[in-house]
C-alpha cells in the first residue's frame, strides 16, 4: 500500500488555488501527511537584456516574493486549517523548481492545478502540470479548474 506522508502542493495565487489546496488538505487530513505549500515566482531573467537594468529586475522581482510571502501566510490560514503545513515561495521556472522541491525534500505525492490550456497557447507556453507529471519521481494528483458552462 502506497505510504504517502508528505505532499507538495503547489499554487499560483488564482481562483483555482483554493480548489488545488482542497485536495491537498483532504488527503493530508485522511493519511495524517504533512503538507509543503509552494508558489514560485517568476525570475523574469529572460528579460536582462532588453533595455532595463538587471537592479530593475531584482527589485521588482523582490517585491514579488515579498507580496507572495504575505499572500502565503494567508492562503495557508484560510486553506490549512487542522493540517501540518508549511509555506515556500521560490523564484524561477515552475516547473522545474516544484521538481526541485519534490526531490529535495522526498516528497510522496505533488498536488496541482492545471489550467486547461489548448491550442496555440499550450504550443507557445506548454504546460507547466504536463512537465511536472513527464518528470516526477513521484505521483501527481493534476486538478483541472472547474470551467464555465461554455466549456
Amino acid at each position: 500500500m502506497a505510504n504517502i506522508k508528505k505532499i507538495l502542493c503547489a499554487v499560483d495565487f488564482s481562483e483555482h488555488s483554493p480548489m488545488v489546496a482542497d485536495y491537498a488538505k483532504t488527503m493530508a487530513k485522511a493519511l495524517d501527511a504533512s503538507v509543503i505549500c509552494l508558489y514560485v515566482a517568476p525570475s523574469l531573467s529572460q528579460y536582462v537584456g532588453f533595455h532595463v537594468p538587471p537592479s530593475s529586475i531584482e527589485n521588482f522581482v523582490g517585491e514579488i516574493v515579498s507580496g507572495a510571502d504575505t499572500t502565503m501566510s494567508a492562503f495557508l490560514a484560510e486553506n490549512f486549517a487542522g493540517v501540518s503545513v508549511e509555506g515556500r515561495v521560490v523564484t524561477g521556472y515552475a516547473a522545474e523548481e516544484v521538481l526541485n522541491l519534490a526531490e529535495e525534500h522526498g516528497v510522496d505525492c505533488i498536488v496541482m492545478g492545471t489550467h486547461g490550456r489548448r491550442g496555440i497557447d499550450r504550443i507557445l507556453f506548454g504546460s507547466v502540470a504536463e512537465k511536472v507529471v513527464k518528470s516526477a519521481k513521484c505521483p501527481v494528483l493534476t486538478i483541472r479548474p472547474k470551467l464555465g458552462p461554455a466549456a
